[in-house]
């Protein structure tokens, strides 16, 4: 954390107060007569019936962008692929501020890159660095140090290139669904990971459908054609479905076999002295 000079400090309550939250409110205070504790309650009633009803957040700062969708696999020339038209919060004056205060340029811009490739995921999308660097008005290179810098703080970063295994090193899925078999709870993997409930859940179903065809004796070329998952990602699915296995993880157990193979698990490990 950083220590901003004081003119920046006030700097940033100054933009704080240009908001489209503070101009709202102060429009409330003076076309309604009311005192700007109650222009603001009513605000913050009215923005959580917007957010409710448009799924969308009542603040500017928002950019519409084309991105390649997220079932496109690699290789694909750019021009012939399928894109989606994603909203994403470029600023959230808010957030963005207080994340400016405590660390600076370079945080913010690590934030932001963090906010926008999860939005896009979310919607079915994905970034490449040179997006991300267009989008936030940098260099492809600056975004690829962040992104080295962000692993190495436990985020995951989903770009197109290390979403679809282009990437050196695990898929960002496996470490997710190590994280899961370990214990996390979903809260945890999500605040870690920085993805949502929903992409959890689709690592886990496809984790599903990989460990139950390679335990049905399925061959790892026949398991690729059936869940058209790459050989990389079936692999490191495989060597971890392994590592578990033989430990009789009981959340590995419950994903393939809610009852009958617990049962059968704890029976095998009590023979074997375990």
């Amino acid at each position: 954390m950083i220590k901003l000079p004081d003119k920046d400090y006030l700097g940033i309550q100054r933009l704080k107060s240009k908001s489209s939250k503070s101009s709202i409110i102060q429009k409330l205070s003076t076309d309604f007569n009311m005192t700007p504790i109650i222009a603001e309650a009513y605000y913050q009633q009215i923005a959580s019936y917007y957010e409710e009803l448009s799924h969308m957040p009542p603040s500017g700062g928002m950019i519409n962008y084309d991105a390649v969708s997220s079932t496109e696999p690699p290789g694909k020339h750019i021009r012939l692929t399928k894109k989606v038209n994603v909203t994403l919060r470029l600023i959230d004056l808010n957030e963005d501020l207080e994340v400016y205060a405590n660390y600076g340029l370079a945080g913010l811009r690590r934030h932001r890159l963090l906010r926008i490739t999860k939005e896009a995921y979310d919607q079915d999308a994905l970034l490449s660095y040179e997006d991300i660097a267009m989008i936030l008005t940098t260099s492809s290179s600056t975004i690829k140090r962040d992104v080295v810098f962000l692993t190495s703080q436990g985020k995951i970063v989903v770009t197109r290139g290390r979403k679809l295994d282009i990437g050196p090193g695990l898929s960002h899925k496996t470490i997710i669904i190590d994280y899961y078999l370990k214990g996390y709870t979903f809260t945890e993997i999500e605040q870690i990971t920085n993805h949502s409930e929903k992409s959890v859940s689709r690592y886990l179903s496809d984790f599903i459908q990989v460990a139950t065809l390679y335990d049905q004796e399925f061959k790892q070329n026949q398991i690729r054609v059936i869940t058209q998952k790459s050989n990389k990602l079936i692999r490191e699915y495989i060597e971890l479905y392994e590592i578990y296995d033989r430990e009789g993880n009981e959340r590995l157990v419950k994903l393939l076999n809610p009852q009958a193979k617990t049962d059968k698990k704890k029976e095998l490990h009590q023979k074997i002295g375990r």
